[in-house]
């Protein structure tokens, strides 16, 4: 496909050798699935309840209404869908009907949409007409004005859609009675267009394609111990890379068990649903699981979660809310470190307490290759374990390139095509991955180099800090000068700077990485997917 990097041949066929590449696609991989476990229940959204059989009919249905409306092979869709069926079907579907679909989140809106689909060239749209109380439809409007290759949107609405737009349910009726027109479609293809997660910028579309995709799948089903008994509450936004197949729902699909779809739930609400549908695994991000945490004592006094699996990812989760995870919840933890371009890394299920809550774990796979350089000189020898640098990785689920971006490809990726992280790591000599920052948000104060996550940990342990954050802002004598942002627990005394300065150097945190200011906030800023929004807290930054 144009604007893909591919993997080279050589390596191609190792992957397939070796049946980590099986040479299936997505919908043939479902179609297995739905004559294996047919009368099982697949997925409950709300009061429905579909099976396996009858998700594969629908996303059959959809397929055959995207042809039906032009949609051809290797067209681009981009599914902006809140967790739900309507999203599972038509992103199940679209793989069938031979297009891309672009995996969007439902909080993004038109500058994000707009480049997507840009980038993407997109032919179609999926998106609410109305989500989490917005009006999306003037959205859509100038979406539609704005890209020309746009030809169809179609709106999760029910009744008659306004003029120039379509009901997203119309694809399925449409199809419903049609004759099968959906094209073979290749494993080595592009699957689906997952989005990058820096904090910079729109994100990068990155190509995965069924063969990696379905891999990675496999392989942390396995590693997650998944089983036809295994229920997946899916929390976080389905179209995310964590939710989708760290296991996710595909994972627990692969198993032959439920995903139930949570969609912009309260913790109060998570908690019940987690209790009374004897949820065996989730998927959270740090704030998730710290206010499920703070509301678990008043709603689950009594009540612990001991079947629940609760992995924490997309940013890494300090000792302090690691412990509380395990003694209030009363639950298994599993910590997630991954990215969308590939490389996930899992704590073990049989690993120690200390490994479970003080590292990220080690790779998902044996043919992962990591290697750890100095940021400031990558041409230098790969450094030993201890020694923290950037992680570089390449593998059978890491991509080669991000799509359409040939300009970016030395920035982002090695001449023997590792994979540039960003992710400032070190190892443990048994092999655990600790993350300690990201280079772009390094600090640099007088010459030392700080890391913000390693005093952001030091923060946290202070018994009235309930969250903070550490950027850079510059400075004229010092180039940057280091500002703490904090919250505090509930009734908590508001600490000042200078007894958080003590405290840190208490516990044995060198001069320099003392916060220079430090600053309080009801609540840190979030991006879209719950990570620390560091931009925003960069410009807020008050003057001394």
């Amino acid at each position: 496909m144009k604007g893909v990097v591919a993997y080279p041949e050589q390596l191609a066929e190792r992957y397939r050798a070796l049946q980590l590449w099986k040479g299936q696609s997505i919908p043939d991989w479902f179609e297995e699935l739905a004559a294996r476990f047919s009368n099982r229940t697949a997925l409950v959204d709300g009061e429905r309840r579909v099976s396996y059989a009858e998700l594969a009919r629908r996303a059959r249905a959809v397929a055959r209404g995207l042809s039906l409306a032009g949609v051809r092979a290797l067209d681009r869709v981009v599914l902006q869908l809140p967790n739900g069926l309507e999203l599972v079907e038509t992103l199940l579907g679209s793989m069938r009907a031979g297009a891309i679909p672009v995996l969007a989140l439902p909080a993004h809106r038109r500058v994000e949409l707009e480049a997507f689909c840009r980038r993407a060239g997109a032919v179609g749209l999926v998106m609410p007409e109305r989500h989490a109380g917005v009006d999306l439809l003037t959205t859509a409007r100038e979406l539609r004005a704005a890209c020309a290759e746009l030809r169809s949107i179609w709106l999760a609405s029910s009744g008659e859609p306004p003029p120039g737009f379509q009901r997203l349910s119309a694809l399925g009726e449409a199809g419903a009675d049609a004759g099968e027109a959906a094209p073979g479609v290749s494993a080595s293809e592009v699957a689906l267009l997952q989005l990058s997660g820096g904090s910079t910028g729109v994100p990068k579309l990155i190509p995965r394609t069924h063969d990696d995709y379905l891999y990675s799948v496999r392989a942390s089903a396995e590693l997650c111990a998944l089983d036809a008994d295994s229920r997946f509450l899916a929390m976080l936004p389905m179209t995310h890379n964590f939710t989708l197949s760290s296991p996710g729902w595909l994972g627990v699909f692969h198993a032959g068990g439920t995903v139930l779809c949570a969609d912009g739930l309260l913790p109060g609400r998570l908690l019940e649903l987690l209790s009374r549908e004897r949820i065996t695994i989730a998927a959270a991000v740090p704030s998730l699981a710290r206010a499920l945490v703070e509301a678990a004592p008043r709603l689950l006094p009594d009540r612990k979660l001991e079947g629940l699996l609760l992995q924490v990812g997309g940013a890494k989760l300090d000792r302090k809310l690691a412990r509380a995870v395990l003694e209030v919840l009363g639950c298994r933890l599993q910590q997630v470190f991954g990215m969308a371009e590939g490389l996930v890394n899992y704590t073990r299920l049989d690993a120690p307490a200390a490994v479970v809550m003080e590292t990220q774990g080690r790779p998902l796979s044996p043919y992962d290759e990591l290697r750890v350089v100095d940021p400031d000189d990558p041409a230098a020898s790969p450094l030993p374990s201890g020694a923290v640098g950037e992680l570089q990785t390449r593998g059978p689920y890491t991509i080669r390139g991000y799509f359409d971006d040939l300009a970016g490809q030395t920035r982002h990726f090695t001449a023997d095509g590792f994979y540039r992280t960003g992710d400032l790591v070190r190892r443990t000599a048994d092999g655990d991955l600790i993350v300690e920052g990201r280079i772009g948000e390094r600090i640099l104060r007088g010459g030392e180099k700080i890391a913000p996550d390693e005093v952001e940990a030091h923060l946290r342990e202070h018994p009235s800090v309930r969250d903070a954050a550490v950027v850079g802002v510059d400075d004229e004598y010092l180039g940057q000068r280091s500002h703490a942002f904090i919250s505090v627990v509930n009734g908590a005394a508001l600490p000042t700077t200078a007894e958080l300065r003590a405290f840190l150097r208490a516990r044995g945190l060198a001069a320099f990485k003392l916060p220079d200011a430090v600053q309080a906030l009801a609540e840190l800023p979030r991006t879209k997917i719950g990570k620390t929004d560091k931009q925003a807290l960069q410009k807020s930054a008050a003057p001394r």
